[in-house]
């Protein structure tokens, strides 16, 4: 189970957080008996009696439903090529906050043999690691968390009754961090379903797992909150719960009152790696949209349409005439994208995918990216003060990207032009080496300015100024003069930045 560094930000900073994957160590949590809701209640005694009634006055009888088809998983992976982690082992780069976390709290079990004892001189060839599981058809498919089973040479699952099994790997995906194994010769395992309905905030729910190694267990709580982003990819859209999960938890199912899986546990918020009531699930829609795809090929395909977009701040809906700043900012349409050819601009704002309202950069990359590619969507679109819908075929999104960062060649002083207002000083792009034709290089940031304060540095190239290209220093000057008599508090500059083009609202200095 991945764990969140409460000392950073939360929650956007959250990219930045350690996260822990649930293994073994030793400790138990217990889960205390609930009074439930409506301790303190309003209106009628026939409605609080029906409240009352509704109340579960126990988890024994779905526990007794559920708990034969949650498996304890456990991997075995070679020991020296990568750092690995408490539940089933991610790499994490040398020196990484990840790394550090575990020089602190501790590696997992070095050379402890797998399924039988090894002589000691072959234990340092490989590390184990344990997780959580769950059986999702009777022949023996089950899912878990990618990183328990990430590089994985050899899978072993336990069941609830004690019996091992080994397993193998069908596919995985990084992406949402999930994965589906397979025990064969078996036609009637205990399963379990997903459910077919979003959980509510407050709904009662039960997770069953493997904490510390120690199977079967146990706990329950409540649905904290949902649609949240832990920072750990673009498709972050997590169930929030309060049962107490721990290291060994991960890829174990959480279920609802009636025994369908709501989702599967793999992260946690928590200062110290352990349980402080704050855990993470992706959501059971998700799961099964994966689930099916990796059965199907092993592998994960996504809906791609080709642009760079910025969530949008106030200050750049203003720029924009938008009167809110709902919406996904196209920075850049990518050469030979769908959105490219279907005629989407830079400087276009989409606000809905087939009439499903986007509310920010990255809620346009998870609808996105649930989608098939080869699919038609609409696509809805601000541009300059109308709203437009375009129809595109989504592409395949591309296994990865790359763009290297370039550092211009010094300006000579000619040309160079101050603008005190936000705290910037242009020279042509043509005069600057490496900077291309367009645009005016920035080649000196006051610190204290606004332009400083919200990202401009050295060596970025402004393209436009307000919805105009600009090519000289004059040019900006004019632009925010512009921008200053109709009334603005910020201008909208079109900047390419380190090889990516964004948009950033600046704003107006007053004289």
């Amino acid at each position: 189970m991945r764990s969140v560094d409460p000392s950073r930000e939360w929650p956007r900073a959250l990219s930045g957080r350690r996260l822990v994957l649930l293994a073994t160590v030793a400790s138990l949590g217990i889960a205390g008996a609930a009074i439930g809701p409506n301790a303190f209640h309003q209106g009628t005694p026939s409605a609080y009696g029906a409240a009352i009634a509704q109340r579960p006055t126990g988890f024994a009888d779905l526990v007794e439903k559920v708990k034969p088809a949650v498996i304890s998983v456990r991997v075995k992976v070679d020991a020296g090529a990568e750092m690995m982690n408490f539940d089933g082992e991610m790499p994490f780069p040398p020196n990484s906050p990840m790394q550090r976390f575990f020089r602190r709290f501790g590696m997992p079990n070095l050379g402890i043999p797998f399924g039988d004892d090894t002589p000691d001189n072959q234990r340092r060839h490989f590390v184990t690691g344990q997780g959580s599981g769950f059986f999702i058809s009777a022949d023996g498919y089950a899912v878990t968390n990618n990183h328990v089973v990430d590089k994985a040479k050899a899978v072993e699952i336990t069941t609830d009754d004690g019996k091992t099994y080994d397993a193998k790997v069908i596919g995985t995906d990084s992406r949402t961090d999930l994965a589906l194994i397979k025990v064969d010769g078996r036609s009637d395992i205990p399963y379990v379903r997903f459910a077919d309905t979003t959980p509510r905030i407050g709904d009662w729910v039960v997770a069953v797992g493997n904490p510390f190694g120690l199977g079967g267990t146990v706990t329950a709580g409540i649905v904290s909150a949902r649609g949240r982003d832990i920072g750990s990819g673009p498709y972050d859209d997590y169930v929030q719960i309060d049962a107490p999960i721990n290291k060994g938890n991960s890829g174990g199912p959480t279920f609802d009152m009636e025994g369908n899986v709501i989702g599967v546990n793999t992260a946690i918020f928590s200062p110290s790696g352990g349980s402080v009531g704050i855990a993470f699930d992706i959501p059971a829609e998700t799961v099964k949209t994966v689930v099916a795809q990796l059965k199907d090929k092993g592998d994960v395909s996504r809906g791609w349409i080709g642009v760079q977009v910025q969530t949008l701040t106030a200050d750049m809906a203003e720029g924009l005439g938008l009167k809110s700043n709902e919406g996904a900012l196209v920075a850049e349409p990518q050469e030979d994208s769908p959105a490219a050819k279907a005629g989407i601009l830079s400087g276009d704002v989409i606000t809905a995918v087939n009439g499903h309202a986007v509310k920010d950069a990255h809620d346009l990359a998870r609808q996105i990216g649930t989608m098939t590619p080869g699919t038609t969507a609409k696509i809805t679109v601000w541009r300059k003060g109308d709203e437009k819908n375009v129809s595109l075929t989504l592409s395949e999104l591309p296994k990865g990207r790359e763009a290297r960062a370039t550092t211009p060649d010094s300006a000579p002083d000619a040309g160079r032009a101050a603008l005190p207002k936000l705290g910037l000083s242009l020279a042509p792009a043509g005069e600057i080496a490496g900077r291309g034709s367009e645009g005016v290089v920035v080649t000196e940031v006051d610190p204290d300015g606004p332009a400083s304060e919200h990202g401009l540095k050295t060596g970025d190239v402004i393209l436009e100024v307000g919805g105009t290209k600009v090519a000289t220093a004059a040019e900006v000057r004019k632009a925010v003069g512009d921008a200053q008599k109709t009334g603005k508090h910020a201008v909208l500059m079109k900047v390419r930045s380190d090889d990516a083009t964004k948009f950033v609202a600046i704003p107006i200095a007053r004289a």
